[in-house]
């Protein structure tokens, strides 16, 4: 059995002893989703326990950040249908389980072999997810954590083909470069989804619904629009396809998203690296990364 193999079996029976643990008959744990985290259906109740298992070493405090999703979470769920609400089954968590951490969730019916959304749709939901956000009360970290993070991976990280010490000279000085524009911006902050991807939306038959509030933060609306727009590329969407979802949007937040940009495609070739050092993998680059 691979160490993934392994790591996901210990997931989904750790999530199954926490059902048990609160009363919850659980027939089945099935995995839904296996990549940073695992997600089990603890079937044939609507729970999906969210077990983090790649991100978990990268937290001082998982309890404290599982936290913070959850009461977003649960803020978002009274107000909108936008979200993936927390589970009414068994208390959300966090929920520590032989040495693994998870939040448990409502399971949402949706359709995993839909089509990407409508350009327009994509940005109307973006915005009015920012609209409930904004109201948050509770603390969250800043922005700034986020280049505190991916510093911290640099520091872990060696050169690995393809990266040289060169390229990770380079990746060092362009965090800094872009940290007062991005990381520490002047731009007006509020409460963000933080990873605010095309993969972390569920098409149901309502609509589109957010899921994964684990990198919830306080920042500008441009880092999550930023993001939306990277992904969006990634799944090989058009510039005419980015500039309706844009449109959609709405300003303020949409100018100037140049900045914003590169600093997500800074992140996701860090996170790549670790990731590929933590699987033991091969890091592959993209023309334009290489």
């Amino acid at each position: 059995m691979t160490a993934d193999k392994a790591g996901e079996a210990a997931a989904l029976a750790a999530a199954q002893a926490v059902a048990r643990e609160h009363g919850v008959a659980c027939d089945e744990a099935a995995g839904i989703a296996a990549g940073t985290n695992v997600l089990v259906h603890l079937r044939p109740e609507p729970v999906v326990a969210r077990v983090m298992t790649g991100t978990a070493l990268l937290h001082d405090d998982p309890e404290q950040w599982l936290a913070r999703e959850v009461a977003v979470g649960a803020f978002l769920a009274e107000r909108t249908d936008l979200v993936v609400p927390p589970s009414d089954v068994l208390p959300p968590g966090p929920h520590e389980q032989d040495g693994l951490w998870m939040t448990m969730w409502k399971f949402v019916a949706h359709d995993e072999l839909a089509p990407v959304p409508d350009a327009r749709e994509l940005g109307r939901s973006l915005r009015g997810l920012h609209a409930e956000l904004a109201d948050f009360p509770g603390d969250l970290p800043p922005l700034s954590a986020v280049r505190d993070w991916l510093a911290h991976l640099l520091a872990e990280l060696r050169p690995t083909p393809p990266l040289t010490q060169r390229d990770m000279d380079r990746l060092r000085f362009e965090l800094a470069a872009l940290t007062p524009a991005v990381f520490e911006s002047s731009l007006p902050a509020q409460a963000l989804h933080g990873d605010a991807s095309m993969s972390n939306l569920l098409r149901t038959d309502g609509g589109l619904v957010w899921n994964d509030l684990e990198d919830v933060c306080v920042g500008p609306v441009a880092w999550d629009i930023a993001g939306l727009v990277a992904s969006a590329r990634a799944h090989g969407q058009s510039a005419k396809f980015t500039d309706e979802m844009l449109a959609a949007y709405g300003e303020p937040g949409v100018e100037d998203l140049e900045p914003f940009l590169d600093a997500h495609a800074l992140y996701d070739i860090v996170w790549r690296a670790f990731e590929a050092r933590r699987r033991r993998a091969p890091l592959t680059l993209s023309p334009d990364e290489a």
